[in-house]
Order: C-alpha cells, then structure tokens, then sequence
C-alpha cells in the first residue's frame, strides 16, 4: 500500500488549513508585536526588540565562521581526484593494502582508507563502480539552445564514463514548436555523446498537476524507468540527478556523487545534495541580482557544513530505485526541489538524510532584457522559492495528529518543524526590525523624555557595526569564489563588485522580507501559487 505522499488539492482539514496560515499569523504578531510593547512601556520593546537584535549578532558571526570553513572545505574537495578514489573502490582490499601506509593529507583521506578497509571485508555489500550509471535529467520550458546546450556540455565534459550517462531532455509541450525544434536539435547533436540521449515530452493539462517544473521532473522519471527496464539495467544502481536548463556542473560532481553512493549502505535512503553557486553569468546581471545571487550562494556554502539541516535545493541526486517507490516527485507544489526532503521524510519513516556533496553545480543569476525586467523577475523567483512556508503545513498535519497515524516519532520530526517554521517567519520579519526597529519605541513615546528610549537607535546602529563582520567576511570570500573577471569589462568593474554591498539593505528588505510576506499571506488567504512562474533565461552577448 502505498503512502499518500502528495499536497491536497481543493478544500483542506482545518488543521492543514491553520498550519497555512500559521508563518504569516506569526511573522505579522512579531512586527505588531514590538510596537505594541513599546506602546505599553519602552523597556519592554527595547528588550523585545535587542533579544532579536541580539540573535542577529550571533548568526552574523556564525554566518562569517561557516562562510570561510565552508569555502575552504569546497576548494579541498575540489582538488580530489574523484574519478581515482572511485577506480579505487573496484578492488578494495588491494587498493587498501597499496595506499594504508601512505601519508596523504588530502581531504577525507583517512575516510576513503575507512571505506576501503570497510568495503574489503563486506565487498558483497557495496555496488562496483562499474555497475554504476548517471541519469541526468534535464528541465526545459522555452530555453533557447544558447541557454540549454552549454549544460548539456557541462554534463558531456564531466570525468565520469559517458558511456553510462543517460541524458534526458524533459522539454515541455506547453514550450511550442520552437521547444521541440531546440529538443531535436540537441538529440541529433549529442545522440553519440552518452550511452542515450532521451527525449521526454511532458503533455500540457495532464489532471491532477499544477503548471510547474515537478510535472515534468516526473513524467521524464517515468519515462527513464521505462528505458531502464527495456535495456534490462540494473535500477538499483542508477543515481538520477535533476538539472535546471541553466545548471552547469563541475566535472568532477558526478564521480563524487557516484562515490558517495557506494560508499554508504543506506544509499537508497539518501539524496546527494552539491553546492548551487548562482555564478555563470554574475559578471553581466546588474548589482541587485548581483547581490542575490552571492547571498543565496554563500548561503548554500554554509548549509553544506551543516548537515543536520540541508534539504534538497535546485539541482540534487537520488537513487532511481527510491524515486520510483515514491512515485518522484510532487506534483502540486512549485516548491519541488525543498518539498522533496519531506516527501522523502515521510516515505522513508524518517530514516532519510541529504548528504552534502562538496562539488558545485552552476547556475544563473537573473538577468531578463530589462534592467527593470530583471528586477521583477528576481522578485518572482525569490518569492517562488519562500512559498516553502506551504510545506509548514504539509509537515504540521503529520506532526500534530495522533501517535498511530504518525509516520516520524514526534521528537524526531518537531525539531525538524520548528527549524522549518522558524526558517521562515525569520525571513519575513529580521531585514525590517533590523532596519527601522530601533525607531519603533522612540516614534511610540515621543511624548516621553527617557534617555533610554532614545538611545535606542544609537544602541541599536552599534551592535549593527559588529553584526555587519558576516557582511564583510563575504565582500572578501565572494572575491574567491566569482569566476574570472571577462575581457570585455574593465578593472573598475571589480569595484563595483565591493561597491554593490552598499544596497543589501534595500536587497534584503525587497527580496528578503517582502517576498517572504508575499507568499505567506498567499497561504492566509488561500490563495495558493499552482503555477511555476518560469525566470527567463537571457544570454548577454
């Protein structure tokens, strides 16, 4: 029997129905919240509003600490010969017996000697490199080929055997004629380039799905299961990794992920998860996508150093033999990629984990054909990636019900839930308390002569200066991780790569908290986004 796994669709229970609404029921109380207590006393807004204040001070430094740890964790994986350690994995116990006295300070050697040592005494446990294949499926909308065929190069110029990878193209019909041209186009000229290059049409109106990028992912996983069963492969042994039609991956990512997989036992109960870096264009996309771009990177460069708490984003890896269990991906929700953690969660009795893989994929920050074009566009994406709030809801009605109907022990899973809440009330309400909260118990006493009061912003402008080390620590890590500066722009634009930290206010404020109280009061209202609002992909010649 299987799991409902899926999000309702219509009218909902009334505990679903409060857990929508509870992140902004929250995220609107925290802001009424510090003027009311500064109307009734200042003292007791002063200490509601230095508590967040305060916290803001602690994760900065975090943020700083995790930022540095976590770039240099990617270099030094970075420089690992993958596709060596996986040869090695074929015959364990005589790579094992070669390489126990060496001195090697490489990143997780002592680890790769551990498995080995492992894998010569339980080889029947462990798959053989050899038996193992890529799927790659890419999504596809309208992209031009200018946009989809550097990707599929990427994937072509990767160290891992391309005589076992699957490539699947899932374009979509809604995309038209000049979609499917640019798909054929594509298969003829990569046809001899992997062990297949498959053409997946994702059908328009099919029922029960909402317009969004899950569908497709889906309907392509069917198709890749019915091509693995004709060819008679074995389905235990092929990892399935979902790309963006911008996504370009290092060459070195899937020899990794391959690695990882037949490294640990429980490989059908994890993802694999890269770091996404919003890199390949930063160069041409204007200083606010700028600034987008490098946060939501350094953001994925920390999750990578905590792995109790990463969950799927954008590109990931997963066992075919799982998704097909758990019939893919989700269908209802534009929020796929993140949804996709909880669905795995739930299938997997919380037996489920994502594992960092210390290796990047590249994608695209937003540029459109406009200045303003790209300003509104990168509105529509980070709200579409804060409408997760609605999986608040999806983990709530599986965690407030009874102890039989409960799929994870509720200790388990509520610190999961309280992460997940939290997470996402602190986007909507951190950027404008930290901006203009300091005002709020002056602006509601002007009546009042207390000293205190209105020291309140001068206080509060001060623990900023300390806060803003996280802010500094990026200007410099950023300078490491952007790619080379291309020929046709100056000097002075590296200048304007410090100068354009000069708008994270305004940036944070807009795409931080704004978006963040778009979506949820979208779920208050019921008003819910069943439509996958595609960020247009524009090449800068």
């Amino acid at each position: 029997m299987r799991k409902n796994l899926e999000i309702p669709q219509g009218k909902r229970t009334k505990l679903y129905r409060f857990l929508e609404i509870l992140p902004g029921l929250i995220s609107y109380g925290a802001i009424i919240l510090l003027f009311l207590l500064s109307w009734l006393n200042p003292v007791l807004g002063s200490i509601y509003l230095f508590a967040i204040i305060a916290s803001t001070l602690v994760k900065a430094v975090a943020i700083a600490y995790r930022t540095i740890q976590g770039y240099g964790v990617i270099k030094r994986a970075s420089r690992v010969d993958w596709r060596k350690r996986l040869e090695e994995l074929e015959t364990p116990h005589d790579s094992y017996e070669r390489l126990r006295d060496d001195d090697n300070k490489s990143y997780h050697f002592e680890e790769h000697l551990e498995n080995l040592k492992m894998m010569s005494v339980m080889e029947k446990e462990y798959p053989k490199p050899s038996k193992i294949h890529h799927a790659v499926i890419m999504t596809a909308y309208d992209e031009g080929i200018e946009v989809l065929d550097p990707s599929i190069e990427a994937v072509k110029n990767s160290t891992f055997p391309n005589e076992r990878i699957i490539f699947v193209l899932a374009y979509e019909e809604r995309g038209g004629e000049a979609m499917e041209k640019t798909a054929f186009t594509l298969k003829e000229k990569y046809k001899n380039d992997f062990k297949d290059f498959i053409l997946s049409k994702h059908p328009k109106n099919l029922p029960n799905e909402i317009v969004g990028k899950g569908p497709n992912l889906t309907y392509a996983g069917y198709v890749l299961a019915d091509y693995v069963r004709k060819k008679k492969l074995s389905v235990e042994n092929i990892i399935v990794t979902s790309l963006d039609s911008d996504n370009r991956m290092a060459p070195k990512y899937l020899d990794s992920v391959a690695y990882e997989f037949i490294a640990h036992p429980n490989r059908q109960r994890l993802s694999y998860q890269p770091v996404s870096l919003f890199m390949n264009n930063i160069w041409d996309a204007p200083a606010p996508s700028r600034v987008i771009a490098v946060s939501n990177s350094f953001f994925n460069v920390i999750s990578t150093m905590r792995p109790h708490v990463l969950r799927n984003f954008a590109s990931h890896s997963q066992p075919l033999q799982a998704l097909e269990a758990m019939n893919f991906w989700s269908k209802r929700t534009i929020v796929e990629d993140g949804h996709q953690y909880w669905r795995s969660l739930f299938f997997f009795n919380g037996d489920y984990s994502v594992l960092p893989i210390r290796i990047p994929i590249y994608q695209d920050a937003v540029i459109d054909e406009t200045f303003w074009k790209t300003i509104k566009a990168q509105f529509i994406q980070v709200r579409r990636w804060y409408y997760g709030a609605s999986d608040v809801a999806y983990v709530g009605s599986r965690l407030f019900v009874r102890k039989e109907k409960r799929i994870v022990p509720f200790w388990k899973l509520f610190p999961k839930f309280w992460r997940l809440l939290d997470g996402h009330v602190t986007l909507a309400i951190l950027a404008p308390i930290v901006a203009f909260g300091g005002w709020v118990p002056m602006v509601m006493n002007l009546s009042s002569h207390d000293m205190v009061t209105y020291s309140i912003p001068n206080i509060v402008g001060t623990v900023e200066t300390f806060a803003s080390i996280g802010l500094i620590v990026s200007i410099l890590v950023s300078f490491k991780i952007l790619p080379k500066r291309p020929e046709k722009y100056r000097k002075g634009k590296s200048l304007l790569m410090v100068l354009q930290w000069i708008l994270m206010p305004i940036t944070s404020i807009i795409y931080q908290s704004l978006a963040a109280f778009y979506s949820q009061t979208r779920l208050m209202l019921g008003r819910y986004m069943e439509k996958f609002d595609v960020t247009k992909k524009v090449v800068k010649k």
